[in-house]
């Protein structure tokens, strides 16, 4: 085991060439440097704002005492993560708490659809709303636990990932291998309407859909609103204990017990590329600093090509396909700090660490619709968060602290007016449901989606999730049409961010990702796999008039 790097001053720093930069200290850059570290790898890694954790960070900000997680909350896809596991972050401080229930949707009449961990809780809510969809949601559950674990390992790994997809061939056989590929390209409405009769269960999955950008008449949202209950049914939606940032600070210590730096202040201004290979960094201060091996990127795609490379080192083709890169839709969020529990008339959701409300199925489609067509929903749906209900850390005892996200559609300006009036919805829908939540009130800390950009630079305009999640930038069309890998055509260059393969998530699957391929390219196979990626590269982002690669590209 390494020693702990010792902090120095820019005149007698070591760090000058170490074998890795990784641009941004999100959790996905302090996976990628941890996975280095651990094979031996020297890492730097580089962060822009004076704080670790990306989108993964608390601080009190509505009131004293009460802790707001900024902006990520709750962690179903951490604790199944592979790749979070692996790292035994426990070991540095890392400690999950879950609230009674995991989920509870408060439909428009008040009536309350509830996910729990307790698997007979949900079948007994679910069957409340359509006789036999609690038996209907007990088969789903067992078919998840089937595949539960080669499915998790076939969504963070590189793709293509072979040896996942053969253990869940070999359980489904090919028959129910042809009907899970129809799951995963259904919209998450059809699938509730073929597996259920009344709307509590198709509301859970639904809604959880919508966590990510994804209609309920959106191809692929079946698969992510079923994934994403199934991980609630097995996993819970558990929170760190102390706050979300946490998780982050686990990671940050992790790497610097086994002996990686972490400079923060220290935004990267571009990339050094020398005859097509990235070999170093040049920080806004106008230091430069050398990358032997490798150089990580976990910032959002259109920002490592557009301003870190710059478009004269990339394929005319790559750029245009970089055009069409579409982000997931803005993020206002709205954090209180609560003198009491909320008094829920639906008095299930009292349990609840995460609450749906505003909106039933035909709400949601609506609200989708106001969405893709530029419109600002006057029936927002709203994702809530019970906070202390959670973890009883986060606020004196008998209080709260609690926030709401909703989104607004792409294109509109966001004035003080049109956020504010917004608020006034959101909190109205609240108290539409919880009698005496504006009683409760005693500070407010409003996240517009240009405050939660200024807070993290890779939240644009409000988008938290990399870019959208929808079928057409999944996979091997994520970030762009191409591999679907970290690799890009920069060689020695990974993209390591959200707006990588497999996306939007606090999982590590893109850092990991990174890591491995950056690995891969060192090792003894190393320039046979880089010519085989360039050859595939050169294909998909054929070389055309004005075009030049990076190959081509005389060094900066």
């Amino acid at each position: 085991m390494r020693s702990i790097t010792k902090a120095s001053t820019p005149s007698d720093r070591s760090d000058s060439a170490p074998d890795a930069v990784i641009i941004g200290a999100g959790h996905n850059g302090l996976v990628a440097a941890n996975l280095l570290s651990d094979a031996g790898w020297d890492v730097v890694v580089c962060e822009a704002t004076p704080n670790v954790g990306g989108a993964v960070q608390s601080a009190e900000v509505t009131a004293p005492g009460y802790l707001t997680d900024l902006f990520s909350a709750f962690y179903p896809l951490s604790i199944a993560s592979p790749v979070l596991r692996s790292l035994e972050l426990d070991r540095h401080g890392l400690r999950w708490s879950h609230s009674p229930s995991v989920l509870a949707h408060v439909f428009p009449d008040d009536r309350c659809a509830v996910l729990s961990r307790d698997l007979d809780r949900t079948v007994a809510s679910v069957e409340q709303f359509g006789a036999g969809d609690g038996t209907s949601w007990r088969r789903l559950a067992e078919e998840w636990e089937t595949l539960r674990e080669p499915l998790i390992a076939a969504l963070f790994a590189p793709l293509p990932a072979v040896r996942p997809a053969t253990r869940l061939l070999s359980i489904l056989g090919a028959a129910g291998a042809l009907r899970m590929a129809r799951r995963a390209v259904l919209p998450v409405r059809r699938l509730g309407e073929e597996l259920f009769d009344g709307p509590g269960a198709p509301i859970l999955l639904a809604g959880s859909a919508l966590h990510a950008d994804l209609p309920p008449e959106g191809a692929g949202s079946a698969i992510y609103g079923w994934l994403l209950a199934m991980l609630g049914q097995s996993y819970g939606f558990p929170v760190p204990v102390g706050g979300a940032g946490k998780l982050t600070e686990s990671l940050a210590t992790r790497l610097r017990y086994h002996g990686g730096t972490i400079r923060v202040s220290s935004p990267v201004e571009s990339i050094h590329i020398e005859d097509g290979r990235a070999v170093g960094v040049r920080l806004a201060d106008g230091e430069r600093l050398g990358a032997r091996r490798a150089v990580i990127a976990d910032v959002t795609a259109p920002a490592l090509y557009r301003d870190l490379v710059g478009e004269r080192h990339l394929p005319a083709s790559f750029v245009r396909d970089l055009d069409n890169f579409q982000w997931d839709t803005p993020t206002l969020k709205v954090n209180w700090a609560l003198s009491g529990k909320l008094a829920w008339t639906a008095t299930e959701a009292r349990q609840a660490g995460t609450v749906h409300l505003g909106v039933d199925l035909d709400g949601l489609t609506r609200y989708a619709a106001d969405l893709a067509t530029r419109q600002i929903p006057t029936a927002p749906f709203l994702l809530l968060g019970q906070m202390t209900t959670a973890d009883e850390t986060r606020s004196p005892q008998g209080t709260e602290s609690g926030w709401a996200y909703t989104h607004l559609p792409v294109g509109v300006e966001f004035t003080d007016s049109v956020v504010a009036e917004h608020v006034r919805r959101v909190e109205a829908t609240i108290e539409r449901h919880a009698p005496g939540f504006g009683d409760l009130v005693v500070g407010r800390f409003v996240q517009s989606p240009g405050r939660l950009q200024q807070q993290n630079p890779s939240l644009v305009d409000g988008a938290v999730n990399g870019g959208t999640a929808q079928l057409h930038q999944q996979l091997v069309f994520r970030p762009v049409p191409g591999l679907g890998g970290a690799a890009t055509p920069i060689d020695r260059l990974f993209l390591g961010g959200s707006s990588a393969h497999p996306g939007g998530g606090v999982h590590g699957g893109p850092g990991s990702n990174a890591a491995r391929a950056a690995l891969a390219r060192d090792g003894i196979l190393g320039v046979g796999r880089r010519r085989a990626t360039q050859l595939l590269l050169n294909l998909i982002y054929p070389a055309g008039p004005g075009s030049r690669t990076g190959a081509e590209q005389p060094s900066r």
